[in-house]
């Protein structure tokens, strides 16, 4: 990208304190003299240079007098990353057109793309040079199954090449995944701590929540800090053998941060899109060995055995490209595992199974077991067949607890997790049976209540199917932080009454 100060006066920068969330957002006067000169209309993409630093902005345009005609006026995040004070000299001219959109059109008219044509895609999202619709694009244009095993090897290989790659120079460093679409399924923390007290290897980051109630990320952020730069995150896995990071902290596979963004928005994640973003997270990591959990349930994210068959074959045809070793394990995906749904309610039930307290979610604790065991076994570190039982061993003793805390620490210490002032219970109005879950419904409701964004909301479930319950027995209780999303999510619990469905008749709600 080049430019000519020469051609055009310098603009004052001004901090308007808007916040836009990542994408950068300039705003201008109508009447300004240069959207004359330059023939800059509203939401054009303008290059924005100051002191060696330069961002590609979209444009928005002022009618009033919020700004001057010699003003240039920011967004929060397009400040930050110009790294601008107040009146700061800044420059304003076209960009170079972005040769990689042919390629997002491309795709959009069903065309494959080749090796070349996805890393410069992802070269310039990285390079902040696609605006959210275009993200939007390629996303939509890459779902419903449109991208080929290929396609996703080279992808993968390209979100990888984009940024940061971490070499542990190490034979075996474990990671895992769970394809989602199960609320409360946080087994990660729990199997991290097993592992690692077992003694390998494993600099686990996670992504934060795109369509759920919370990711591993969101949860783990209510009980430490997990916003690790490189260094402090090998620190951590120096010093304790694994950490529980977010990944977006640290630059690995940057493209799938910004991806996911918008895809949370889109309320979309795609096969394709899943796959390159969990393997170019893990390669990036160092791993050498992950294995997979996909939940397989009627309301869940994959809803048979044969998409997880499907599923299960293209993570490893992809994983065997890029040289990963990788098992897929496929478990029960029919209703939430554990009681809560949402950051802090899933973290009260990881501490409650890491402190072998009575009342701890066994389903939780079992299925942690079970994918620790899986991955005892998949690298040698148990007796043959004897994984599991060693991860029971491990986390009766107390010394999964102990490297729990001990990771926290190493963090920046254990904390409580918060609190939701208003709470709302739905209770069984006759003596029935828990007949079924719908394990999409409650996530909605979650996020009707305002998780992730507010940490203490969600739901925290009283029943499992097949529990027998009496009238007036609670079945949940929806947390939320504040009154108006409290009604949210009571409205929409109202109007969909088969969330839980019960024996003999659908259950009403009374608070």
């Amino acid at each position: 990208m080049s430019f000519t100060p020469e051609k055009m006066a310098p603009l004052k920068a001004c901090r308007l304190g808007i916040d836009t969330h990542h994408e950068p957002t300039l705003y201008l006067r109508a009447d300004s003299p240069i959207c004359r000169s330059e023939g800059f209309e509203s939401l054009s993409r303008i290059l924005v240079n100051c002191q060696g630093r330069h961002i590609i902005a979209s444009l928005n345009m002022v009618s009033s007098d919020l700004l001057e005609p010699d003003q240039a006026g920011f967004s929060e995040s397009a400040w930050q990353r110009l790294e601008l004070h107040a009146n700061a000299e800044v420059w304003l001219s076209h960009p170079r057109p972005v040769q990689s959109l042919s390629y997002v059109r491309a795709k959009v008219y069903g065309h494959e793309l080749d090796a070349l044509q996805l890393q410069s895609i992802v070269n310039d999202i990285v390079e902040g040079r696609y605006a959210d619709v275009h993200l939007a694009a390629f996303i939509t244009a890459c779902g419903d199954d449109a991208l080929s095993d290929s396609e996703i090897t080279a992808l993968t290989d390209a979100m990888v090449k984009a940024g940061s790659r971490i070499d542990w120079g190490l034979e075996q460093v474990i990671d895992k995944h769970c394809v989602g679409g199960l609320p409360g399924n946080r087994t990660t923390p729990i199997v991290v701590s097993i592992l690692t007290a077992c003694g390998l290897t494993v600099p686990k980051t996670s992504s934060r929540a795109i369509t759920s109630p919370a990711g591993t990320a969101d949860t783990m952020e209510t009980l430490t800090d997990v916003s690790l730069t490189l260094e402090q995150m090998r620190r951590v896995v120096r010093d304790q053998g694994g950490c529980l990071a977010w990944g977006g902290s640290v630059r690995l596979s940057p493209a799938d941060d910004l991806l996911i963004q918008v895809e949370r928005a889109l309320d979309i994640d795609s096969e394709g899109q899943l796959i390159a973003s969990v393997l170019s997270k893990k390669l990036a990591a160092g791993a050498t060995h992950v294995l997979i959990d996909i939940p397989v349930g009627p309301s869940a994210k994959v809803r048979s055995q044969a998409a997880a068959d499907r599923l299960a074959r293209s993570f490893k045809v992809v994983a065997s490209n890029l040289g990963l070793e990788l098992d897929v394990l496929m478990t029960d995906g029919s209703q939430p595992v554990g009681r809560g749904i949402g950051p802090a309610l899933e973290a009260r039930d990881i501490l409650a199974v890491l402190k072998n307290k009575p009342d701890a979610p066994t389903d939780l604790r079992e299925r942690a077991i079970l994918i620790a065991g899986a991955m005892l076994d998949m690298v040698g570190a148990a007796e043959s067949g004897q994984g599991q039982a060693r991860a029971r061993e491990v986390l009766d003793s107390g010394a999964a607890w102990d490297k729990f805390h001990a990771i926290c620490d190493a963090q920046g210490g254990l904390r409580v997790p918060p609190v939701a002032p208003y709470r709302y219970a739905l209770v069984a109005p006759h003596a029935c049976t828990v007949m079924g879950v719908d394990n999409r419904q409650l996530a909605k409701i979650a996020k009707l209540a305002g998780a992730p964004a507010d940490p203490a909301a969600g739901i925290e479930l009283h029943v499992k199917i097949g529990d027998r319950v009496e009238q007036y027995q609670p079945l949940l209780t929806i947390h939320a932080e504040n009154a108006g999303e409290l009604n949210y999510a009571v409205d929409y619990l109202t109007d969909h009454k088969l969330v839980l469905t019960l024996s003999d008749e659908a259950c009403e709600t009374t608070p």
